[in-house]
């Protein structure tokens, strides 16, 4: 395998270093990740892609004569050593914006300042090895040569990654499984391909390995980042369901509150609004109506006499008959109601019902005349559940009447009093309800 590695390490290079090219490109202009961890992987692409372009041509001129090849062996050694370690700072830098926005961390680990450090430190003596010849030397055939503190230029980046990989090892469940792991394989790889390479001459064995790791540490934080983003979005969603659902049960506590002041007012309607809400959701489920919209009519319903906490209690629990004036005053309850509900924009079907309740199907009703299909659906529907709801309670002047006069006067009002599709699903409930469960009963 090193072997193998070797004889085609000149194409590895220019291969890998393309790659980082284009990851860095990709860097440059990435939304996703946060800016301190982009800067520090565009420093590490571009870090890769020029340590492995300078790492090629000192292979290439290895051994060659003449200025070209002269200048082109001593920049390139240059570049890789010092890239080398321009590198690891930028994943120092990265490790602490993770472990400080993902990590929970309030600052960044006092490990990696050290890290930081060693990588300063190895800078400064990458150029001081250039006139002392500490780190390499060139032989008359511009041959790199190893010099006598190889070993120091080793140790730097051999320390850097100790540092690195403890902190990973101690920090691991303090991030995501999957890019815990992902540090841990970039720190350990790149670790291991140094100590081999103390071992081997001619082979650019850890710069290849890191560059790899380099390109995977991209992909895992993209993926991270994704991983993240849906995290967050799930989040959000959750959150919107359970402002809806909150919102949903207000809107119904409200609605019963509503309900209970307006049948108050009434000594002899108690739960009528619930009622005429219970049966009108009845119908139309019986009609076919999908179960959101059956509940929607269903509060529609529960308030559809809303106007009556308008009209004062007296005319209301007047026992005997009402005078013209108190009459009118009585049918304002629908204007009344409309009025209050179309306040609630958010719900515009909410004054449906209040409004046009009383509505008849052959026109003669109030407040505007309506008939037939000009008449909305679910007032329609309402209109049904309210006269059979009002004959089946107690009045001041009478108990509720029984349920073969209650059908008989529903079958008596299709196509006059009520919608004939609607009227006779109620009939049909009516047959259905053989204890006569469906009326007023006492508390």
């Amino acid at each position: 395998m090193i072997r193998l590695i070797k004889d085609n390490q000149l194409e590895l290079m220019l291969m890998f270093s393309g790659i980082c090219g284009i990851i860095a490109l990709f860097s440059l202009f990435s939304q996703t990740l946060p800016q301190r961890r982009r800067r520090s992987m565009l420093t590490m692409d571009i870090s890769a892609m020029l340590l492995l372009l300078a790492d090629r041509y000192s292979y290439i001129y290895r051994g060659v004569l003449g200025q070209k090849a002269y200048y082109a062996v001593r920049i390139g050694n240059f570049t890789v050593y010092f890239l080398s370690l321009v590198l690891l700072l930028a994943y120092s830098f990265y490790l602490a914006d993770l472990y400080t926005a993902d990590g929970g961390q309030a600052s960044p680990p006092k490990r990696l300042k050290a890290a930081e450090l060693l990588s300063f430190a190895g800078m400064v003596l990458v150029v001081i090895s250039q006139f002392t010849g500490l780190y390499y030397t060139f032989d008359d055939m511009n041959r790199y040569q190893r010099g006598s503190g190889f070993i120091i230029c080793c140790l730097i980046p051999f320390s850097v990654f100790i540092i690195q990989l403890s902190l990973i090892i101690q920090n691991f469940k303090k991030l995501h499984r999957k890019m815990s792991l992902t540090l841990l394989v970039f720190t350990a790889l790149p670790l291991a391909a140094s100590i081999i390479q103390i071992f081997t001459y001619g082979l650019s064995l850890t710069n290849l390995v890191l560059v790899g790791m380099i390109v995977a540490l991209y992909v895992a934080s993209i993926v991270d980042i994704n991983r993240k983003t849906a995290e967050a979005a799930k989040r959000d969603i959750e959150l919107l369901q359970n402002q809806q659902k909150d919102m949903r049960i207000m809107l119904g506590q409200t609605a019963y509150a509503l309900a209970d002041a307006i049948d108050a007012k009434d000594e002899y309607t108690h739960g009528h609004s619930e009622r005429v809400a219970e049966y009108s959701e009845m119908i139309a489920l019986e009609a076919g109506k999908p179960p959101v919209q059956c509940k929607e009519i269903y509060f529609i319903a529960l308030l559809h006499d809303v106007g009556k906490i308008g009209i004062p209690g007296s005319i209301i629990n007047k026992t005997s008959r009402l005078t013209d004036e108190e009459f009118q005053t009585i049918k304002s309850h629908t204007v009344r109601g409309d009025q209050i509900l179309s306040k609630i924009t958010k719900y515009p079907e909410l004054s449906i019902g209040a409004h046009f309740h009383h509505e008849r199907y052959d026109g003669k009703g109030y407040p505007t005349g309506l008939s037939g299909e000009d008449i909305p659906e679910i007032a329609r529907i309402i209109a049904v559940a309210d006269a059979y709801d009002a004959m089946t309670s107690n009045r001041s002047y009478r108990s509720a009447l029984p349920q073969e006069v209650v059908r008989a006067e529903i079958e008596k009002g299709l196509g006059t009093q009520f919608d004939p599709r609607f009227g006779r699903i109620m009939l049909d409930l009516i047959d259905k309800d053989k204890n006569y469960i469906m009326r007023q009963r006492d508390s």
